[in-house]
C-alpha cells in the first residue's frame, strides 16, 4: 500500500511506517497530521488515480522533527570583471512519519 501526495507544491511518496522529508509545516514535534491532497492511492493490484485528487483518501502522520536542511552554497562570477558573490541557503523541512493511509 502506498501513496502519493501533495504538499508545499512537490509531490511524495509515502508507505506506512516511513518517514518523509517535506517542506515546512506548521506545527509541534509529536503532532498527529492529515495530509489531504492525496493524487495516486495504491493498495494491492487496486490502482486509484485522481482527478486530480483521490476523493475519501487522506495520509495520517506524526511529526518527527523540525529542522533544516543541509547548506548549499551559490557562487557567482565573471571571469575578467573582478565579480564575485557568495550566499548560501539552508531549506526548513519536516519529518513527519506515516501512520496510516485510508
Amino acid at each position: 500500500m502506498y501513496a502519493i501526495f501533495k504538499t508545499g507544491g512537490r509531490q511524495y511518496e509515502a508507505k506506512p511506517g516511513q518517514i518523509v522529508k517535506v517542506g515546512r509545516i506548521p506545527g509541534a514535534v509529536g503532532e498527529n497530521i492529515t495530509l489531504g491532497e492525496v493524487l495516486l492511492f495504491s493498495e494491492g493490484d487496486r490502482v486509484q488515480v485522481g482527478k486530480p485528487l483521490v476523493e475519501g483518501v487522506s495520509v495520517q502522520a506524526t511529526i518527527v522533527e523540525q529542522g533544516l536542511m543541509p547548506k548549499i552554497v551559490i557562487f557567482k562570477h565573471k571571469r575578467r570583471k573582478d565579480y564575485r558573490k557568495k550566499q548560501g541557503h539552508r531549506q526548513d523541512f519536516t519529518a513527519v512519519r506515516v501512520e496510516n493511509i485510508g
